[in-house]
């Protein structure tokens, strides 16, 4: 069973940047994983996904200013995010999953970290 571990969430100005961090424990080979996020109010949204030979995906609302990537042989994930805006506070939750397929559909996804909190103010 795969574990997973954020961190590095906090708060930021309008136009900063923030990094997030995603350590797997456990069996990750043909694992795909992403970056989710949750404001109040809201669903949970994809944000960020890489699949299992690395091809990245992203929500149309953040294109250009976040980058995913994996290092460490797949057990460490990172989420950059940069020209952050106040529209981007939400709880971020990284997922991973060995169903590949609609990866940026939380449907897709059976296993999820604690979720750190980013706060962008204006």
């Amino acid at each position: 069973q795969v574990q997973l571990v954020e961190s590095g969430g906090g708060s930021v100005q309008s136009g900063g940047s923030l990094r997030l961090s995603c350590v797997a424990s456990g069996y990750t080979d043909r694992i795909c994983m992403g970056w989710f996020r949750q404001a109040p109010g809201k669903e949970r949204e994809g944000v960020a996904t890489i699949d299992s030979d690395g091809r990245t995906s992203y929500a149309d609302s953040v294109k250009g200013r976040f980058t995913i990537s994996q290092h460490n042989g797949k057990t460490t994930l990172y989420l950059e995010m940069n020209s952050l805006k106040p529209e981007d506070t939400a709880m971020y939750y990284c997922a991973a999953t060995y169903r590949c397929l609609q990866l940026l559909s939380r449907y897709e996804y059976h296993l999820w970290g604690q979720g750190t909190q980013v706060t962008v103010s204006s």
